[in-house]
């Protein structure tokens, strides 16, 4: 028969949501554009940046539903499952890169220092105070480090068909993830140097920031799979949702570890701590 179907793969359907999340994009990014330049351009940039915006998040959340609904309708074969866990894989390959970019920046930086002032050839700069590694930058590890373990309780709980583990290891999860968040908060609050005027707090910034906004991410994604998990979306068998949110938690988790030590511990070693 003519068109029949006669393979594992599932043939998705014609969707608007690439062409109106494209546009929803350019539309944020023209509205982040004239905010940042309000002297040249037209004035309501915020305006229109937030429109963009929206349209982006109703894209998501739109997008994913189809997706959602597509799993329920039994399209997500397990050829169809290893390709999205391909996909996953390569976004977080992805994910990778861009904080290798940021390690090459500081690595640049401190080992191979200006010459020229203010930098005098020294890194952190003459005059730069750090953060204690071990004080707030240590609690915020060990948080981190418990997160993973209570995201491996609720994966554990979901392959043995545990539904009440599964959702105690994601609100474990969830709480651990928004304490690390405010504890950065707290400490870009108190911090002793200003985002620019020298290497070392930009390239600070910069990745610790960068990491943070993952970390909202990564909290936003086990919110997301915790409604779908009162909701009874979950089995035993088919659940890729769910180990995707944990397998970017764990490149969070990881990608922590290195800045802890890279910039925190060794970035600071030597330079005067603040308040010590």
């Amino acid at each position: 028969m003519a068109g029949a179907k006669n393979h594992d793969y599932h043939i998705l359907p014609p969707s608007i949501w690439p062409l109106f999340g494209a546009m929803s994009a350019l539309v944020m990014a023209f509205g982040g554009i004239m905010w940042m330049h309000p002297d040249a351009l037209p004035a309501g940039g915020g305006w229109v940046f937030l429109l963009g915006l929206a349209g982006v998040l109703f894209t998501f959340y739109s997008w994913w539903a189809n997706v959602v609904a597509e799993a329920h309708a039994g399209d997500h074969t397990p050829v169809v499952q290893l390709h999205l866990r391909y996909g996953m894989i390569l976004f977080i390959a992805s994910e990778v890169m861009f904080f290798v970019g940021w390690f090459w920046a500081f690595f640049d930086f401190s080992l191979f220092p200006s010459a020229l002032p203010p930098i005098d050839g020294l890194f952190p700069s003459k005059g730069v105070e750090v953060m204690n590694a071990f004080e707030l930058p240590l609690l915020n590890t060990l948080i981190l480090l418990c997160s993973g373990t209570t995201v491996t309780w609720a994966h554990h709980a979901l392959i043995h068909g545990d539904r009440d583990g599964l959702i105690k290891g994601l609100w474990c999860t969830i709480i651990l993830g928004a304490i690390f968040s405010c504890v950065q908060a707290y400490e870009y609050a108190h911090a002793p140097f200003d985002f620019g005027g020298n290497p070392y707090s930009s390239a600070f910034y910069m990745a610790t920031g960068f990491h943070g906004f993952h970390v909202l991410v990564g909290t936003i994604f086990l919110i997301v799979n915790l409604v779908r998990a009162y909701k009874g979306h979950f089995t035993p068998r088919q659940h890729f949702g769910f180990e995707a949110a944990a397998w970017y938690w764990h490149f969070v988790d990881v990608v922590w570890l290195f800045l802890f030590v890279a910039i925190y511990v060794w970035g600071g070693w030597g330079a005067p701590i603040h308040g010590g």
